[in-house]
Parts: C-alpha cells; structure tokens; sequence
C-alpha cells in the first residue's frame, strides 16, 4: 500500500469515527459498509480527544464570564451531551432499563424501546451528578482540561476490545454490523487511551486507572453476557459513560489532592 493510500485510509477511519461518536458532518462521501466502523474502532479515543477539548472549551469560556465552577461544570457537560447527541446516556439510560427487565428477550425488548423509564432516569441523574461533582470539586481550568480529555479519551479506549471480546446479543442492530475489531485496532485504541493516562495522571496512577478501567469492563461485559447473552450498542454507551465518570472521580481526587 503507497503512503498516499494508507493516508486516505487513516482519514477515512477518523471520518468514521468521528461521524459515528459525534454529531458533526464529518462522515465519508460513501456509505458505510459492514466492518467498517470495526475496521475504524480504533479512531474513537480521537474522537474522544476532540469531545474533551469541546467541552473543556466551554468550561474555560464559562469561567472567564465569572461564572463559579459548579455553572461552569454543567456547560462543559452540556456541551459534550450535544455533540455526542446523548448516544452514551442513551445508551446507559436503556441499559439501566433493560437490566432491570424479565427474561431475555424481554430485556433486549426494553433496550429496544425509546421510551425511558425509572431505572434508565436513576442512571443518568448518577451519572450527571457524579460528573457534575467532580468537574466542580476540580475547579481550575487547566486541571479541569486534563480531567477531561482523560476522561473523554481513556473511556472511549476500551471500546474496540470491549467489541473484539464479548459477542453481539443480536443478529441485527448496530453492534452486531459493526463487526468485531481486529487486534492490532484494538491495540492501537489502547495504546492511545494509555499513553492519555500517562500523561495526565503520571506512572504510577496510570496503572490503579488501567486497573479500575479493566475491572469495569469486566463487570460490565460479565453483565452484559450473563442477563442479555452478548454486547450491544447500548452496552457500549453503558461501558463509556461508567469509564467516563471514573476517571473523572479519579482526576477529582488526585488533583483535590494535589492543589
């Protein structure tokens, strides 16, 4: 493969990560076709990167018109939520709801429904609030910006091998035409979402964050495979949104630690 062609193939995978993480018009020209996006999984710590500069964007806009941080915090989330489109908290909300359904089919049913309902309302005020505390406990601008992009970056990371391990629930859906991410994608997302980390957190603290990320995914993916028989796209949103909020905790602590 020439340079000119593994270039226009790296553009075309960040094109389709980003379309498919963001709301922004940045999709390829052409359809998307099956295996694509798994092919492109490794591009959504990147998305995640621009997600985290976006949001902490908006919190440095906020804190300089004088708003105090908590204001500021719920903008910065707000900002995220809207360009994401709220595809995480959708799927955490219709998570939170399916789990707590009846049988099998009867869970990937609720999943299915648009409508959401008290467990999916429980999560999300969770999740917000949780996130909303920690921005605010952060405070400072510039501390505020690593808290995100880690957060933003390292959440989204562990999606391709979250997909390359646990089946899809469904024949059908999007989980299931994504397809499973080959290893060296996998790999790659990883590597992104460490390298984050390190520099963020440092060494040291990098590794309790590897180890707290891992065990949510494998609390996750034991869930997902023991109620709903595989992963979906639901499950996904699920998995960011919990690796999200604790590595914001996490960079809360630290960082209220450290000032």
């Amino acid at each position: 493969m020439t340079n000119r062609m593994q270039l226009s193939a790296i553009v075309t995978d960040l094109r389709i990560g980003l379309s498919l993480a963001t709301v922004l018009p940045l999709g390829p020209s052409t359809p998307v076709g099956d295996g694509d996006i798994a092919r492109a999984g490794w591009t959504l710590p990147v998305a995640g990167l621009l997600i985290g500069l976006l949001s902490a964007a908006m919190y440095a806009i906020a804190h300089a018109f004088g708003l105090t941080p908590g204001p500021a915090a719920m903008l910065a989330l707000a900002s995220a939520i809207i360009v994401t489109g709220a595809l995480h908290e959708d799927g955490l909300a219709d998570t939170a709801d399916g789990l707590g359904g009846g049988t099998r089919a009867r869970k990937l049913e609720i999943m299915r429904d648009s409508r959401i309902g008290s467990f999916g309302v429980c999560a999300l005020i969770l999740s917000l609030g949780l996130r909303w505390s920690a921005l605010a406990a952060i405070a400072a601008p510039g501390s505020v910006l690593i808290a995100l992009l880690l957060a933003h970056v390292a959440g989204r990371a562990g999606m391709p091998l979250f997909m390359a391990l646990v089946p899809p629930a469904r024949t059908d859906g999007l989980s299931a035409g994504a397809g499973r991410p080959a290893g060296p994608n996998a790999a790659i997302a990883l590597g992104l979402g460490a390298i984050t980390l390190a520099v963020g957190f440092g060494p040291g603290k990098t590794i309790l964050a590897v180890i707290l990320l891992a065990f949510i995914g494998l609390l996750i993916a034991w869930l997902a495979i023991r109620q709903l028989g595989g992963q979906t796209g639901d499950i996904l949103g699920c998995y960011e949104q919990v690796a999200e909020t604790a590595i914001l905790l996490m960079a809360a602590s630290l960082f209220h630690r450290a000032s």
